[in-house]
């Protein structure tokens, strides 16, 4: 595994297109327990080096139900984006994450991670590379049918702030979908004794 978390850091495949000096950015570790698939990082990710190091990390672990320390601890949650760089902005926000990462280097980090509890998969791009023609023509109807891609996968909407709209719009997310990942988050963290380490909120 540290062979291979090397060499997606040392990356330039697409240099080209990027913004920035390339910044490979992934969390995992061969034990790792929770999966976190998202999109791409942003500019404040890609200039602190740390993922979900922002406003949608802080959602993302307010869903979770965990906090930071559990977060970074990658014996827990592995975080791999679908682009490990940012990819630029676009008219309306980021570009899509760059096609050369997820085909080049998922499935070498994913061979090597042997206890792997649960995959979530954040965001439209995440979903249709993982979930292919399975994952619904909406990501709100993808994530409203969860329950199809269990146990292995939850699918969800990206945290972004510029989601609340989203959320007051579909109260079903927080009163079921919500209420069921933190139960799957703290039933791994109890099988593997994780909890004692006091880290749940």
């Amino acid at each position: 595994m540290d062979k291979i978390l090397s060499e997606i850091r040392n990356c330039t495949v697409c240099k080209e297109f990027l913004p920035n000096v390339p910044r490979p950015i992934i969390q995992a570790s061969s034990i790792s327990k929770i999966i976190i698939i998202g999109q791409a990082p942003g500019q404040k990710v890609q200039a602190s080096g740390i993922p979900w190091d922002d406003a949608s990390g802080n959602n993302l672990r307010e869903w979770l139900g965990v906090d930071k320390q559990t977060f970074y601890n990658e014996k827990i949650f592995a975080l791999i984006p679908i682009g490990f760089c940012f990819p630029g902005s676009g008219k309306s926000g980021d570009l899509p994450p760059r096609p050369e990462c997820a085909p080049l280097w998922h499935q070498q980090v994913l061979k090597s991670m042997t206890e792997i509890k649960l995959t979530l998969l954040i965001g439209r791009y995440a979903q249709n590379y993982y979930l292919k023609n399975t994952a619904k023509i909406a990501l709100t109807e993808t994530v409203k049918n969860y329950k199809e891609y269990l146990p292995n996968y939850i699918p969800l909407p990206h945290p972004s702030p510029r989601n609340n709209i989203w959320q007051k719009k579909n109260n079903w997310f927080k009163e079921s979908l919500i209420q069921v990942l933190q139960e799957k988050v703290i039933s791994i963290l109890d099988d593997n004794e994780l909890s004692k380490m006091g880290n749940i909120i």
